[in-house]
């Protein structure tokens, strides 16, 4: 069986959910990593029952209480991020205070952020338009050109391009809204491997960038030529 590395996490998630709901249901309270497996699973399952973005993360937030975990795992356990599929693509679900009642900076040992630090400079500029009838996030290292099919914009131009936004936080576009973003070149290796699929290789690779245009514009993604409107 052939698996994509998007697939093979998802497999992996799955089975610690499975272990966390198995240690649950034996009245053992979860860790930080069964929590927040599970969490993610619901967020991901709901996505596969045809359920909105919305509905998936309420359905995450009612699945664990403060009595189902160890102490402290609410006040480690304070946001879960995760990608799923829904019926209109994959998007970012961020499931905020999942489990609750936790004591915050007033916790043991809490860790308090500093200050934040300022966006990377862009190298290139862009306007992204979101013709879809839902919200589209975008985190800030996922291949650019690989995002969201419904959103329209020079995908020649954002290929090998990430978001020029500090790492862990994302760019959300509301439906029919158009917004000016910043991209930055990929660094490292240059690699990308799962995203929408359309490189799964070297970024720099000998013919690479139009193979993954054609591949784009095959699928119907916008901001491509030959793409449909």
């Amino acid at each position: 069986m052939r698996l994509t590395p998007t697939e093979r996490d998802r497999l992996l998630l799955f089975g610690a959910a499975e272990l966390a709901r198995a240690r649950k249901a034996r009245g053992l309270r979860l860790n930080v990593p069964e929590a927040t497996a599970l969490i993610a699973d619901t967020v991901c399952e709901a996505a596969r029952d045809g359920r909105r973005l919305a509905e998936a993360i309420e359905a995450a937030r009612s699945v664990l209480g403060p009595d189902d975990v160890l102490p402290g795992v609410s006040d480690v356990v304070t946001e879960v991020h995760v990608e799923a599929v829904f019926d209109d693509g994959s998007r970012l679900a961020v499931v905020s205070d999942p489990i609750g009642s936790s004591l915050g900076d007033e916790a043991p040992g809490a860790l308090l952020p500093g200050p934040e630090h300022s966006d990377p400079p862009a190298t290139v500029t862009l306007t992204a338009t979101n013709t879809s009838s839902v919200p589209v996030s975008v985190t800030s290292h996922f291949h650019f050109f690989e995002a969201n099919p419904r959103l329209d914009f020079d995908r020649a131009a954002a290929y090998g391009m990430r978001l020029a936004v500090p790492a862990g936080s994302s760019v959300r576009f509301g439906p029919g809204e158009s917004a000016e973003v910043g991209l930055v070149p990929i660094g490292g290796a240059r690699v990308a491997i799962g995203f929408a699929g359309l490189v799964d290789g070297p970024l720099d690779a000998p013919g690479a960038k139009e193979e993954a245009l054609r591949r784009a514009a095959a699928c119907g993604y916008l901001g491509v030529k030959g793409a449909g409107a």
